[in-house]
């Protein structure tokens, strides 16, 4: 880290508001699917989140690099975005919105698999190698411990989508990483959400079966302006402030808020395999990702940080 990029006091707070633009997206999710089906609230949420972030990407001059890869593009979008939206939305009609932020959580898990089967074979460090099996035990206990979290198969469907989601979330910086290397990362975004959005919009106009309540309403444009628009753009500063590789440790933050604002305005129980479980699945990611390193090292070629959103 250089002397540009330093934990100081505007990097705390850039740190903090990241920790909730991340946090809350389950528990607006939530009320959004309410009124709407989850393809409208992938699309409006998309389209809405482009519409805000095109004049930075313009101003950046970043869309001309992603047009040049927009197979690339598309696939990233297909990945991070069309996938894991509508997942989140139909999960969120059964699942407790902190429950499906914990879940969301065990990105690290995947992506030290997915790093071992590129041939990564520091995920076989002891540290690491036992942050996998407490991270995963720790979603076990959730899912099938005492005070059941889910009941039924719908339950266990919806808790299988976002693991997929976990599990996209974890491949989606491997294309980044290795294709879309050279092309800034708003342009990628910006056009990913267009592309997104317009895919989506049909869809949703076939499976909107009722009309919106205000507070539905309300949660989905939350969700675009506050989660995907302005969460982008802070996650940039973020970037700029202390560098791309602590960046992302405001994620081990995010089920804490999805958990606390699901309890609290929502009134989700707090089961015994939650509160066991939780955890679990934080100590587990940590070291999955770190070894249990206190200061994590950048790799070689490592300049884009890992994007999770809800």
């Amino acid at each position: 880290m250089n002397s540009a990029q330093r934990f100081d006091t505007r990097a705390w707070l850039l740190f903090g508001a990241m920790a909730l633009l991340w946090g809350i997206p389950y528990l607006f999710i939530s009320v959004a699917v309410e009124s709407y089906s989850p393809a409208a609230v992938v699309a409006g949420r998309t389209l809405l989140g482009a519409l805000l972030l095109l004049p930075f990407a313009l101003r950046q001059k970043a869309l001309r690099p992603a047009f040049a890869k927009i197979g690339w593009v598309l696939l990233f979008g297909a990945i991070e975005m069309a996938g894991p939206f509508l997942l989140l939305g139909h999960a969120e009609q059964t699942l407790p919105s902190g429950l499906t932020g914990l879940l969301v959580a065990t990105v690290p898990l995947f992506a030290a698999l997915i790093a071992f089967g590129g041939g990564d074979r520091s995920v076989l460090s002891p540290a690491r190698a036992i942050g996998l099996f407490i991270g995963f035990a720790g979603v076990f206990v959730i899912v099938a411990g005492p005070g059941l979290a889910v009941e039924g198969g719908v339950g266990l469907l919806a808790v299988g989508e976002v693991l997929l989601v976990a599990l996209l979330y974890a491949i989606a910086p491997f294309v980044i990483a290795t294709k879309l290397r050279d092309v800034p990362s708003l342009g990628s975004i910006t056009l990913a959400l267009f592309a997104v959005g317009i895919f989506y919009t049909p869809i949703a106009f076939l499976t909107q079966h009722q009309v919106p309540t205000v507070e539905s309403t309300v949660s989905l444009i939350a969700l675009a302006v506050l989660c995907t628009a302005l969460a982008f753009i802070v996650f940039f500063a973020l970037i700029a402030r202390v560098g791309p590789v602590r960046a992302p440790l405001f994620t081990y933050v995010n089920p804490v808020v999805a958990i606390v604002l699901g309890t609290i305005i929502l009134g989700e129980p707090l089961t015994a395999g939650l509160l066991i479980g939780f955890p679990l699945v934080i100590l587990g990611c940590w070291l999955a990702a770190t070894g249990g390193a206190l200061r994590a090292r950048k790799p070689e070629n490592a300049d884009l940080p890992p994007i999770s959103t809800g």
